[in-house]
């Protein structure tokens, strides 16, 4: 019982109840799917036809990802549509996952039907997936387009020239982006086809752009509203990341366009070219300077196949300074040389020792800055006393020569008596 003749301590004690009280509806209120670690998104990665078109199927494909810390069991999805759309079966509406790891996704397809009274437009279609932990669905909306992919033009979308990458070649870790350019490549306004006169228009009802194994494409796709003439063409732009772990090579973007119709659909494969290798330094002197101070001389070179940008070099080892602390280079070509020198000092250039040296390659690879140790040699300190040896034999010589005069001396004077 709260003791009433204490005000101080019934505070304290309530104050106790209340925070008591307040985590156990925290822990009760709290989502299954937070509270025991997993954490489910779902998304309709893709549908085809772009738009889907009335009174025929469209199938998607959603994609269930595990984003938590801990395992999802008994993972469920189930697509619930509602007019103009319509489950092939209605068995085919839920699909069972099961056990779904951390980060680790699952794609499943469905296909639905588009009534034929269907309106040209945006349509909203409901996601929802469950698991174990309790009964509770969370679901997720989603919009979906809804129309006609036919037009009687007869202008033809192609793939002009090369994909322009920036960088150039990317990096293990880099991002950056690909642009490519669709052309009409009509060279008349209209074209006469069985008779009947056409135009030579053409369309991009959607564009995208699918990642590679480590490669993920991070822009939409693109939906095009209006038209190409003959000779004209537009320009599509895609970010890409490249994840740290991806080990050299040439990996293929798939890029997919949707045209006039299903006869004018198109497929290219986008090659997007890794490569790890990038600065190297090569000592062009001996590593050791000499009573402690000397000179270090380096051979630079851009190994990497396109430009780097903001080089620059900087060295580490204990018991030495250098100067420049940083050697800024700036801009490499491919297989680019330039050479550097640096001076070096021991802090204590008395003494005769040896220390680890670290050389270190700071550079950008298109927007991507990099910070590597890019060469690790051993520095000495050598220390040169002066010989004496030699003055000694001097001083030698100059007293023989001295005591020979002498004695030369000495014999003509006694030739003289």
């Amino acid at each position: 019982m709260l003791n009433l003749s204490d005000p101080g301590k019934m505070r304290r004690k309530m104050w106790k109840y209340a925070i008591y009280t307040m985590f156990i509806l925290f822990v009760l209120c709290m989502p299954a799917n937070a509270a025991d670690g997993a954490d489910l998104q779902a998304t309709i990665l893709r549908y085809e036809p772009i738009p889907a078109e009335i009174g025929e199927y469209v199938t998607m494909w959603v994609k269930v990802e595990n984003l938590g810390y801990a395992k999802a069991e008994n993972v469920q999805v189930r697509i619930v549509p509602e007019y103009p759309f319509s489950p092939d079966s209605p068995g085919n509406a839920i699909k069972y996952i099961g056990i779904l790891s951390p980060d680790n996704a699952a794609v499943e397809e469905f296909r639905l039907f588009v009534d034929s009274n269907a309106k040209e437009g945006i349509e909203s279609i409901e996601i929802w997936y469950q698991e174990d932990t309790d009964n509770t669905w969370y679901k997720k909306e989603f919009d979906i387009r809804v129309g006609s992919t036919t037009f009687d033009s007869r202008g033809n979308v192609q793939l002009q020239g090369s994909p322009i990458f920036e960088p150039e070649v990317f990096m293990p870790g880099d991002h950056g982006t690909v642009m490519v350019t669709l052309a009409n490549t009509a060279t008349t306004d209209s074209v006469t086809v069985d008779g009947e006169v056409y135009d030579t228009n053409a369309r991009v009802q959607a564009a995208s752009l699918e990642g590679d194994a480590g490669i993920d494409v991070t822009t939409d796709t693109y939906y095009g509203n209006g038209v190409i003439g003959p000779g004209e063409s537009i320009s599509l732009t895609y970010n890409i990341m490249v994840a740290d772990d991806v080990e050299d090579g040439t990996y293929y973007l798939e890029l997919s366009t949707v045209g006039n119709s299903h006869a004018y659909n198109n497929n290219w494969r986008i090659p997007v070219r890794v490569d790890s290798s990038c600065v190297r330094v090569i000592p062009s002197t001996a590593m050791k300077i000499e009573n402690g101070e000397g000179t270090l001389e380096f051979d630079i070179a851009n190994i990497h196949p396109n430009v780097l940008s903001s080089v620059s070099i900087t060295l580490e080892a204990e018991g030495f300074d250098f100067t420049p602390a940083e050697y800024f280079i700036g801009t490499m070509e491919s297989d680019e040389l330039f050479t550097i020198e640096f001076d070096a000092s021991a802090i204590d250039g008395a003494d005769e020792f040896s220390s680890g040296l670290s050389i270190s390659a700071d550079y950008r690879n298109g927007q991507n800055e990099h910070v590597s140790i890019v060469n690790e040699r051993m520095l000495q300190n050598h220390v040169v006393r002066e010989d004496s040896g030699s003055g000694i034999a001097i001083a030698a010589i100059v007293l023989l020569a001295i005591a020979a005069g002498g004695y030369m001396m000495y014999r003509r004077r006694k030739n003289k008596e």
